[in-house]
């Protein structure tokens, strides 16, 4: 996996203070992306093992709520599988923290995921620009859903997270 950036210390990507990683890699391709340069699988730098202690530096930190994971796309094919051991560890490190996840996919086609019950909320759908709305909570068009990703596991249904 590959990666652009840590972001730390973020407020606009998830519930309280938080750690944000910008994966590489995205196929939706959406217009007027706010970030296209994350969209090459190839592009940014390797996710080695010094880009992992930094984000679980910023972790450790007690004011910080939880880490959100963001691109490009974090579910794209090429990523599932360095996410997914990503995610088992933050949660075995960081039982306490809180885990978003934003990507272009809908639930419905991510929801059987192994490691996606362990995230707290997903983010989904692709950012259509004609459903752009500035007034919308932590999406940013009226297509995408803010899924409280325990409260759906429990119910069976699709429950958006209240902010």
């Amino acid at each position: 996996m590959r990666y652009h950036n840590i972001t730390k210390d973020d407020m606009l990507n998830g519930d309280g203070l938080r750690v944000v990683l910008w994966v590489s890699g995205c196929n939706h391709n959406c217009k007027e992306c706010h970030n296209p340069i994350t969209w090459d699988i190839r592009g940014g730098l390797p996710f080695d093992q010094a880009a992992k202690e930094e984000l679980f530096e910023e972790l450790e930190k007690p004011y910080i709520s939880g880490v959100t994971l963001s691109g490009g796309d974090p579910l794209h094919p090429d990523n599932r599988e360095d996410i997914g051991k990503l995610v088992d560890e933050i949660c075995d490190k960081f039982p306490n923290k809180t885990i978003w996840l934003y990507t272009g996919y809908d639930w419905e086609d991510i929801c059987q995921l192994p490691f996606i019950r362990k995230v707290d909320v997903v983010v989904d759908g692709e950012f259509i620009v004609a459903k752009k709305d500035n007034r919308l909570h932590w999406k940013g068009s009226s297509n995408q859903r803010v899924i409280d990703v325990q409260r759906t596991r429990m119910t069976g249904v699709v429950a958006l997270h209240e902010s």
